[in-house]
C-alpha cells in the first residue's frame, strides 16, 4: 500500500527508559569534563565534588543496565571512554592544576603516568570481561579499580581541605605518590569486590542504618568522611592482600 513505508525502511522505537543508563553516563562524562574546567578557574573544592559524583554516577549506570535488560554494546563503549576521562585524566589534572603546576614538566610527567596506567587497566579490565576463558575470582578485582584510583589520588587534597590551614603536602611527595597509585592500577594486587559482597538478611536493618550515616557524614563533613573511607579502602585492599596470600598458601597446603 502506498500509505506505508516499505519494510526496509521501518525504524525501530526504543523505549525511553532503556536509555536511562546511557544518559547517566553522559551525565557522568559532563561532571568529569566540568571538573576540569573549575579545576582550571581555581575551584578545586566543586572540582573534586564532580569527580565524586562522576564515580557515583558510575556505579549506578552499569547495575541500571543490568537491572532493565538494556546492555548494549554502544553503552559498554561509552562507559568505557566515560571511566577514561573521569578517572583517568580528570584527577590527575585537577591534581596538577592544584599542586604540581610549579614542578612543570616533571608534574606533567607524572600526571602523563597515572593517566596512561588508568587507560592500561581499563583496557585488560574490557579484555577481560569479553574473554570467554577467563578465570578470575569474583571475590576479587586485579588491581585497584578505576573509581578507587581516582579518589585514592584525590587523596592529599582531601587532607587538605580537610584540615584548613595545614601545609600543603610537598609537590615532590604528591608526584611520587601519583605514581604508586596509578603503579597500583595496573599491579596484579587483589582488590575486594564489593560486587560479590553479601549481608545477611538479620542484618540488613543495620547495614543500611550504616549506610545513611555514611550518606549524612559525606554530605555534612564531606573531606573528613573522605578521608577516613580512602584509608579504610587503603587498608582493605591490604587485608583482600593478605586473606589471598593465605588462601593460595592454604591450597598449596
Amino acid at each position: 500500500m502506498s500509505g506505508q513505508p516499505p519494510r526496509d525502511r521501518i525504524v525501530s522505537e526504543v523505549p525511553l527508559l532503556q536509555l536511562l543508563p546511557n544518559m547517566i553516563t553522559i551525565t557522568a562524562i559532563c561532571a568529569g569534563l566540568s571538573a576540569i574546567r573549575f579545576g582550571i578557574e581555581g575551584d578545586y573544592s566543586l572540582a573534586a565534588r564532580l569527580i565524586l559524583a562522576a564515580c557515583i554516577l558510575d556505579a549506578l549506570d552499569g547495575r541500571l543496565a543490568r537491572a532493565l535488560s538494556c546492555d548494549s554494546k554502544l553503552g559498554a563503549e561509552l562507559d568505557s571512554l566515560a571511566d577514561f576521562l573521569n578517572f583517568g585524566a580528570a584527577p590527575p589534572l585537577l591534581i596538577y592544576f592544584w599542586a604540581l603546576q610549579d614542578l612543570k614538566s616533571g608534574g606533567w610527567i607524572c600526571v602523563l603516568v597515572f593517566a596512561v596506567c588508568c587507560a592500561l587497566r581499563l583496557a585488560r579490565f574490557n579484555v577481560s570481561t569479553k574473554s570467554e576463558t577467563t578465570n578470575a575470582d569474583s571475590a576479587y578485582f586485579v588491581g585497584v579499580p578505576a573509581p578507587a584510583g581516582a579518589m585514592l589520588v584525590l587523596f592529599p587534597m582531601f587532607l587538605s581541605f580537610a584540615f584548613v590551614g595545614a601545609p600543603i603536602l610537598n609537590p615532590v611527595a604528591i608526584c611520587l605518590y601519583m605514581v604508586v597509585i596509578g603503579l597500583l592500577l595496573i599491579s596484579r594486587i587483589p582488590t575486594w569486590s564489593f560486587k560479590t559482597t553479601t549481608v545477611s538478611r538479620h542484618n540488613v536493618k543495620a547495614f543500611l542504618v550504616g549506610f545513611a550515616f555514611i550518606g549524612a557524614a559525606v554530605l555534612t563533613f564531606a573531606w573528613v568522611t573522605l578521608v577516613i573511607l580512602c584509608l579504610g579502602y587503603i587498608l582493605a585492599v591490604v587485608w583482600a592482600l593478605v586473606a589471598k596470600s593465605k588462601l593460595s598458601t592454604d591450597k598449596e597446603t
